[in-house]
């Protein structure tokens, strides 16, 4: 079996005028990724997804990994990764390489899981999964003047039993939206919060301090990912769980973040962070450490799929069952068409859980009908 075909797929929806949305760094009015789709010899389709804009996808592609890609075995996708970062060497640890290894990486496993008739997960390794625990991205900071609460009330009506807001611009106004969505969600309910590295040490100090009383299940981003130190100074200063991994790339910048226990909870997004094979890798150094993992998902269907199917495949050391900490995965709340749309069959929180794809490779079915209207190009 050999890869015959390459295609980038740029997607791109934009949010009406007045609707914009975003975190405590502005506000943003499109919904923009890169499909890869892979084909083989015998007409086999594997998709991946890189969270990075299509041009710079497609010129990646063509100048570094086409004419290694067309010819490959899909089997051999493993060593992608790990070529990346020594061919070509001074350009490997960059996120839009990162971001097409991890799309090469997830449309091969696709394949993979195709090829042999079994879902990703069950090849990662992971234990027979049927269901995930979803949590709720939700309360964005948005352009239209809107009822905080509002969203978490959409989120706790819709069965979310876990739920992530946008905080990060003030302590006091921290203060207030956690609160807000504590009282809805319940005092049972997981409850997290996302700072999208908007503060200094000092300030995010503050604001948890502020908080902290809410009971979170952890505080993600509270200072900018590259600010380490920073990581090292709320460790000492604060009690509450910290997470990071959305903007951290390979195993190499998750390690550091490891190694020096800078955080409770690594997420990787599997569009970025090398693909299902690098993040197996990055799982197994939390877990050897005893580092959470949970799934960054800002993405289309496709790298929801990849996360799903990822998360699936965790292992739960060392908990038993006398320690509920199920799996959980992030679901967007936001209008998205490219999560939405471009399955036959979307994937469906509701109920408050979110099941995991038993059909072979990613379990999805992917509508290129749907694919064009919402190509950027």
């Amino acid at each position: 079996m050999e890869i015959t075909d390459l295609e980038v797929v740029g997607l791109s929806h934009t949010l009406p005028e007045g609707e914009g949305l975003g975190d405590a760094r502005g506000f943003g009015h499109d919904r923009s990724t890169t499909l890869l789709r892979l084909e083989t010899g015998d007409g086999t389709v594997g998709w991946g997804e890189a969270f990075a804009p299509g041009p710079i996808v497609e010129a990646t592609v063509d100048e570094l990994f086409r004419e290694t890609v067309v010819g490959m075995d899909p089997f051999d996708s493993e060593s992608l990764a790990t070529r990346s970062y020594t061919d070509p060497y001074h350009f490997g640890g960059s996120v839009f390489v990162q971001s097409v290894v991890s799309a090469v990486d997830v449309a091969c496993w696709d394949i993979r899981g195709k090829a042999v008739g079994r879902p990703v997960h069950r090849l990662l390794g992971g234990r027979e999964c049927e269901e995930l625990l979803p949590y709720a991205s939700t309360m964005y900071y948005t352009e239209r003047d809107r009822p905080i609460a509002e969203p978490m009330r959409e989120a706790v009506d819709e069965g979310f039993e876990a739920a992530k807001i946008k905080i990060g611009a003030d302590p006091e106004t921290d203060a207030e939206r956690v609160r807000t969505a504590r009282e809805i969600l319940g005092d049972d309910a997981r409850l997290m919060v996302d700072m999208n590295g908007n503060y200094r040490p000092d300030q995010a100090v503050r604001s948890i301090r502020k908080i902290s009383e809410y009971d979170l299940t952890w505080v993600e981003e509270p200072v900018p990912p590259e600010n380490l130190s920073g990581y090292r100074e709320l460790r000492e200063r604060t009690d509450v769980p910290l997470a990071a991994g959305e903007a951290h790339y390979g195993r190499f910048e998750f390690k550091r973040l490891v190694d020096d226990r800078l955080v409770d909870v690594v997420q990787p997004n599997l569009a970025r962070c090398g693909g299902l094979s690098e993040a197996r890798r990055i799982a197994d150094l939390a877990s050897t450490e005893n580092v959470g993992v949970r799934p960054h998902i800002w993405n289309s269907a496709v790298g929801l799929a990849a996360a799903v199917q990822f998360a699936a495949s965790v292992s739960d050391y060392p908990h038993t069952r006398n320690v509920p900490d199920p799996m959980m995965v992030e679901f967007d709340r936001s209008p998205n068409p490219l999560r939405e749309d471009i399955l036959e069959t979307p994937f469906d929180p509701s109920g408050g859980t979110l099941a995991v794809p038993q059909g072979p490779g990613l379990g999805i079915s992917v509508d290129e009908g749907a694919i064009e209207r919402y190509r950027a190009d």
